[in-house]
């Protein structure tokens, strides 16, 4: 009888969906434009195995003209059962020149079910408008760049992300570009990373007349850096790599914590 049962046991236990430790990390990071810091953040990750909490945020220093100081605060919220985060809610606060822009997003299922921003953005004519077929399938910008995985190779790449950021619509196609290894004292990881080609495409939201958005759907040098959040199970990006006129923009990862 005493066997049985724990034969029962065994197999009922086997039979359960596992349910994976808790994560609790952070992952910090620096900004540089042309070899100058332009802004500093961290990002909070919370997953108790059936959700998960990103917590970003921001201090923007500012460069000259081109780039305003201040803050900004970037929460994404969802579940994170499978492989991949799947958006529930996105929402973002950001302060600058005594101004403040927010952005709540709601995500039902892969498809949007309700987004505000305040103020609201200026409509003109050559503001590409969002259909409501665009927002089916989609995610948010924060959630879509952490992938869970059972380890570092090329399927980190092989993606095509859909994003909708409560203003804009596009994808990101991603591709494996090559095996690295990370090895500079000054970052905050060393060792082997995966870099992953970036290929912007924008959908809607975004004005046709938009140097940035042209500049970013026609270059091609776009490249992102994925390393291991220690043994979290977790994958982040170790460095994201844009080339532009002023120099290259930079986003390296500086020091961790789990």
């Amino acid at each position: 009888m005493i066997r049985t049962s724990l034969v029962a046991a065994a197999l009922l236990a086997s039979m359960a969906p596992s349910m994976a430790a808790p994560v609790d990390a952070r992952a910090s990071y620096v900004l540089t434009l042309g070899g100058i810091n332009v802004a500093t953040f961290d990002v909070d990750l919370n997953d108790d195995g059936r959700r998960y909490e990103l917590d970003l945020s921001a201090k923007v220093a500012g460069l000259g003209n081109l780039v305003a100081s201040g803050t900004a605060r970037v929460v994404a919220k969802g579940a994170s059962s499978g492989s991949t985060l799947a958006s529930g809610e996105f929402d973002l606060e950001t302060r600058a020149n005594g101004e403040v822009f927010t952005v709540d997003v709601s995500y039902s299922g892969q498809n949007v079910s309700a987004f505000k921003v305040e103020p609201p953005v200026f409509e003109s004519y050559d503001r590409v408008p969002v259909e409501r077929g665009h927002l089916r399938g989609v995610g948010d910008f924060l959630s879509a760049f952490v992938v869970k995985a059972n380890g570092l190779d090329k399927s980190l790449c092989n993606r095509k992300l859909k994003i909708f950021t409560g203003v804009e619509r596009f994808d990101i196609a991603m591709s494996f570009a090559r095996e690295d290894e990370a090895t500079s004292p000054r970052t905050g990881y060393q060792g082997p990373v995966v870099t992953c080609n970036l290929d912007y495409q924008p959908i809607s939201g975004h004005y046709t007349s938009s140097e940035i958005t042209n500049y970013l759907a026609d270059t091609s040098r776009i490249l992102l850096w994925y390393a291991p959040l220690g043994n979290t199970g977790y994958y982040i990006p170790y460095r994201v790599l844009l080339g532009t006129s002023m120099g290259d923009l930079s986003m390296v990862l500086v020091g961790t914590k789990t």
